[in-house]
């Protein structure tokens, strides 16, 4: 999974990321809450683990920002505030769990990855994706636009989905990358923009209209219909 940290203790930050790493996992790691902001913004993170006590922005307000922008990221609370008060204002304001230091790094670690299960494992009225006038069968894996079928291959299927899952949030080619085809950042394929091409011709250009806006320097912007 990708994790981001927001911790700002010089010793316990590198720490707990140094163990999420060795644990398989892939870590952000922020002393500032203005800069994790930034990133959550801009990233399909995982798990957000973030603390309520920290320069620039508290994690308590960085989560709340999340939220009110519609990123659905899990998050878990790592902090100091033990207080029933605070754990139930880190709760009631979009958090996921919270766990107060000190604490035992098992524990982190099987709570991040129990938050992590439960955003990647589908519920079960969780089969379709619906943007608009698109809707993706995630087990039948087909695809309709105003009622129609649209033919996709596995790869456009994939990426269409990774879309609707971030509409109106920017993807970067090497996020496609790793999220259709597993690889990592290769600045010599042109894979992404040949199927960005293929599943506009498909999706946009029958029915007259953009879904799919290039933002220059950035990635790609999927709008719904």
């Amino acid at each position: 999974m990708r994790l981001l940290v927001l911790e700002d203790d010089a010793t316990l930050g590198p720490w707990t990321a140094k163990g999420l790493r060795e644990a398989g996992h892939v870590v952000d790691l922020f002393e500032d809450g203005k800069d994790a902001l930034v990133a959550a913004m801009g990233h399909d993170y995982d798990v957000l683990i973030l603390d309520r006590m920290v320069p620039g922005l508290d994690g308590l307000s960085v989560l709340k920002a999340l939220r009110q922008a519609k990123v659905h990221a899990p998050a878990i609370f790592l902090t100091a505030l033990d207080d029933v008060d605070d754990r139930i204002e880190g709760l009631t304001s979009g958090g996921d769990d919270y766990l107060t230091k000190p604490f035992a790094f098992r524990e982190l670690l099987a709570r991040v990855e129990i938050l992590g299960r439960r955003r990647t494992e589908p519920a079960e009225d969780s089969s379709q994706l619906v943007a608009g006038d698109i809707t993706l069968d995630l087990h039948k894996r087909t695809c309709l636009r105003q009622g129609q079928a649209v033919d996709l291959n596995p790869k456009e299927f994939l990426l269409l989905e990774a879309f609707m899952q971030a509409k109106g949030r920017v993807q970067t080619r090497t996020m496609l990358l790793e999220k259709v085809w597993d690889m990592s950042f290769d600045p010599t394929t042109s894979v992404v923009e040949t199927h960005i091409s293929r599943l506009r011709a498909k999706i946009e250009k029958p029915f007259g209209d953009t879904l799919i806006r290039n933002i220059r320097g950035a990635g790609y912007v999927f709008e719904q219909a």
